[in-house]
């Protein structure tokens, strides 16, 4: 649904003319988590709670779209207050170093009714490499304010020692304490802006 370099449509896709144009995130109606397996039995999750972000989406030609979001790492919220000043402290995410991390696409592949893969480059800390989220088209409507909107979902697997956040414990039944293998987690809702606020 986003921008490919090679500026062709893609067989296949169903155009959404309707839904061209430049639309901002909703933080209050849009998730950004994680879920990751702690102690080899369980999941921990969490979620940023501040972020913001643009989609350019071209409806007729949807592989011309673009996307760019940015979060602040020191949003992260995980329901335990002290393990989240750990994992915004210097051992993980470096908040008060590194106080934002980004994503920007570069291009996307049709691979199925609505669904997408969406190519971009994710920088954490001073670490930038390029991850593949699966990504769905939602829906997209006319909110109660008579506001445009529109919906995607994604996931993508991420290994966290890529991007040095490498801290771990071993366990004493053998395995680690938290797994290198992080499952990001996107539920977006996206607002269209009127010509003059996207000018």
């Amino acid at each position: 649904m986003f921008r490919n370099r090679r500026h062709h449509t893609v067989a296949g896709t169903r155009p959404h003319k309707a839904l061209s144009g430049l639309y901002t995130i909703d933080p209050v109606h849009s998730k950004i988590g994680f879920s990751v397996r702690h102690a080899m039995i369980s999941n921990v999750r969490g979620k940023f709670d501040a972020f913001e972000g643009l989609l350019k989406l071209d409806g007729a030609r949807t592989n011309l779209s673009e996307a760019y979001v940015s979060v602040q790492t020191g949003s992260l919220v995980t329901g335990i207050q002290d393990r989240d000043a750990h994992l915004t402290g210097p051992d993980f995410f470096d908040s008060s170093t590194y106080p934002l991390m980004t994503f920007r696409s570069i291009e996307s592949t049709f691979v199925g009714d609505e669904e997408f893969r969406l190519s971009g480059n994710l920088r954490i800390k001073d670490v930038e490499l390029p991850i593949s989220i699966d990504l769905a088209f939602g829906g997209a409507g006319r909110d109660s304010l008579g506001k445009n909107r529109v919906g995607f979902e994604g996931t993508a697997a991420l290994r966290r020692s890529d991007w040095g956040l490498n801290r771990n414990a071993g366990l004493e039944a053998g395995g680690v304490l938290v797994s290198d293998k992080v499952q990001l987690i996107l539920d977006i809702s996206a607002v269209q802006l009127t010509q003059p606020a996207a000018a």
